[in-house]
């Protein structure tokens, strides 16, 4: 009895270092869970490429989009734990997403985190012809024009939704909000003027500020971006509450054998560690995390603890409507 047990263990303990000895053997899909042109587009096409060659094996990307990226996150929640579907997961989908949609179909739990890639702060912006020039200006003006301004997002639940919902909590502001299907046509009406301001990620609106078609008031990190370093943080503008950073990690289904995990996180540092890749995050306003950061468990504990914040973020926002 004792020797088939043994026998037994020895062939559990066998099987998923088999897989990933032969892992990957076929096309990987890299799920990117909303529009072509955005930030999590823009970070899964960079890490794709150095990633492919360190497996051997060629990565797609498949933008699967809708309700703020939940779709095509339950996508990958729901797929066969193999190896072969992943997504760029990021805090819309993972931290906050469960705590807005009631009857949402996955939790953040339903995934296995390979590693952390990215971080970056959010910038509050305007349209150029908007009169006032600092945050508390801009503040002032919105509290004295609230029936007349539209703020626009990348949908309900994105991470630009969020942070807007968190900046009129703060500054006490109630103005009509329009949520697109995706930040580039966010991006695109706000420098039409169609709508009036907006939280968006650097990425999106950097070159904009640069050529003054947008307005930046304040970023909502602790210390000022490389790529706008005219910018105050919001707490050098005089609003210190509203602080966040986003993130971007690349997760796999839910049981997806550790020894997979751990060659999809090889070859993410790989990636990472491509001076090409850093300089082109850079260039973008994101901070590729360090390697002591970049491991499954740290990203694990790291995305839980964010959970933890926007549960409390929202909670209180959900409150202050009541």
């Amino acid at each position: 009895m004792k020797l088939v047990l043994s026998l037994a263990l020895a062939l559990f303990a066998f099987v998923p270092n088999a897989l990933a000895q032969d892992y990957p053997n076929r096309v990987i899909t890299l799920v990117v869970p909303f529009t072509p042109g955005g930030p999590s587009d823009t970070t899964g096409r960079l890490i794709a490429g150095p990633m492919a060659k360190a497996l051997g094996q060629q990565i797609v990307i498949e933008n699967a989009t809708g309700a703020g990226g939940t779709i095509g996150t339950n996508r990958v929640a729901k797929s066969k734990p193999d190896g072969y579907t992943l997504m760029v997961s990021g805090t819309g989908t993972h931290s906050t997403a469960e705590f807005l949609q009631k009857d949402l179909a996955y939790r953040s739990t339903d995934f296995e985190q390979i590693g952390l890639i990215n971080i970056s702060p959010m910038v509050l912006v305007a349209r150029s012809a908007v009169p006032a020039n600092t945050l508390k200006e801009f503040v002032d003006y919105l509290k004295a024009n609230e029936k007349k301004v539209t703020e626009g997002d990348a949908g309900v639940g994105s991470i630009s939704n969020l942070a807007c919902a968190l900046f009129h909590s703060v500054a006490d502001v109630h103005p009509t909000v329009a949520s697109y299907r995706g930040s580039p046509q966010a991006t695109m009406d706000l420098v039409a003027g169609n709508i009036d301001f907006g939280c968006n990620q650097i990425v999106n609106i950097v070159q904009h500020i640069k050529t003054g078609k947008l307005k930046a008031y304040a970023v909502t990190s602790e210390k000022r971006s490389p790529m706008l370093p005219d910018v105050p943080t919001t707490a050098e503008a005089g609003m210190p509450q509203f602080n966040l950073l986003i993130w971007f990690g690349l997760s796999a289904p839910k049981g997806t054998p550790l020894p997979i995990v751990e060659k999809l996180n090889k070859a993410l540092n790989v990636a990472l560690e491509d001076p090409d890749v850093v300089k082109r995050f850079a260039d973008l306003g994101y901070d590729v995390v360090p390697p002591p950061r970049r491991s499954p468990a740290y990203f694990d504990k790291y995305y839980k603890d964010e959970v933890a914040m926007w549960g409390k973020v929202l909670g209180g926002l959900a409150a202050d409507k009541k």
